[in-house]
């Protein structure tokens, strides 16, 4: 695979809605600007300062946004063996110590979320199950500890969903 944020189409679609979000609110703030000049002497005005931060912080992330957004390789669109874990994998482990099951999707840290079970594949348990396959036992080490999982089945969405 070649270099590039990888991202399910969902995960596309919330980088994407954020930047209009804050395309909008950018000419809100300009607005806010504007109105706290007219306030008068700037150089005590706190509305003014604020306005001025608050447009710095949207601006750098509408920045970022656009780089990440021209960047972007929708995971579905891609050849990514589907016998092995690789990102957009949906994986099935089995805690082998509790017997517990867990289901994580393979994500870009850009879109991992521990409340939609997306595991970055950058994190110490997203490593460590990398490229390894159906039957196979994982011991990963983490800062609690160290986790065995068995890897129960591996899928691929039509769509990034878990």
């Amino acid at each position: 695979m070649t270099h590039g944020i990888y991202l399910t189409r969902d995960g596309y679609q919330k980088l994407h809605d954020e930047l209009e979000s804050l395309q909008k609110q950018r000419r809100q703030i300009a607005k806010a600007i504007g109105e706290a000049r007219l306030q008068g002497d700037i150089s005590e005005n706190a509305e003014y300062d604020a306005a001025k931060d608050a447009q710095a912080h949207n601006a750098a992330r509408i920045a970022e946004l656009e780089a990440k957004l021209a960047a972007v390789r929708i995971i579905e669109d891609e050849n990514i063996p589907s016998d092995k874990i690789f990102i957009g994998a949906i994986v099935t482990l089995r805690d082998v110590d509790s017997g517990e099951q867990l289901r994580y999707m393979m994500v870009s840290p850009e879109e991992a979320s521990y409340e939609e079970n997306k595991l970055s594949i950058y994190s110490p348990v997203g490593k460590g199950l990398m490229g390894r396959s159906v039957g196979e036992e994982a011991q990963i080490k983490v800062p609690a500890g160290t986790l065995k999982y068995k890897i129960v089945s591996i899928t691929r969405p039509a769509q990034g969903t878990v």
